[in-house]
């Protein structure tokens, strides 16, 4: 599907895509370690629940309507919700790596963090819709962005998965390096994966308990 070992253009641009808290701004970390710069503001500062930083930039949340911004992102790596992939227009040579996440995880830890925002957990499930509603609407999102990015000719995408970033940073390492063409620093990436900030796992303790993160 991608092709290994070709090297990246300097006027390409690495897009990290996920669903919120699927662990975007980890794989961003492992970038910036490796020696791809990222494209970021920090309007959005680090908090408890990502105490390295969010790795944001807040005029990628416009995408949808103003994507002259885009130009300042090549040969950087620029974190986009999943759900605006589909607006990178044609203009740029892309290499995305979509992270994806166990479902059961992503919206315990979305409640948590709007637990630790000054909201009860009853108010955060509201918020957060239905369980079972939302992990449908994320499962089919992602359908329809692996799909787009399928059929794009301007790009090519790698699928990572949460779990295997934490469990094998090594391997994962060099999966992206090679999608990305081989020119970085592989041990720098895999130690900038902190096993103890994945905090929230699929057998976590219920939303109320104090000391379950």
């Amino acid at each position: 599907m991608q092709p290994h070992r070709v090297p990246l253009g300097a006027d390409e641009i690495v897009v990290v895509a996920g669903i919120p808290r699927s662990g975007t701004a980890l794989l961003m970390q492992m970038l910036e370690a490796g020696g791809i710069p990222p494209l970021r503001d920090d309007v959005r500062e680090p908090d408890e629940d990502n105490p390295r930083g969010y790795y944001e930039l807040s005029a990628a949340k416009r995408l949808a309507r103003d994507a002259s911004w885009l130009g300042s992102a090549r040969g950087h790596a620029v974190k986009i919700v999943h759900s605006l992939v589909s607006r990178l227009p044609a203009d740029f040579g892309y290499r995305v790596l979509l992270v994806e996440r166990r479902l059961d995880e992503v919206l315990v830890s979305q409640e948590r963090m709007l637990v630790r925002l000054g909201g009860s957990a009853e108010t955060a499930k509201e918020t957060v819709l239905s369980a079972d509603r939302l992990a449908q609407i994320f499962a089919s999102q992602l359908v329809t962005v692996m799909g787009w990015l399928e059929a794009q000719p301007n790009l090519t995408w790698l699928h990572l998965g949460h779990a295997d970033l934490i469990a094998e940073p090594r391997e994962s390492a060099a999966r992206i390096d090679d999608f990305l063409g081989g020119a970085l620093d592989r041990a720098a990436m895999a130690a900038a994966v902190e096993p103890n900030l994945h905090r929230v796992r699929a057998d976590a303790p219920p939303i109320d308990d104090p000391i379950g993160r």
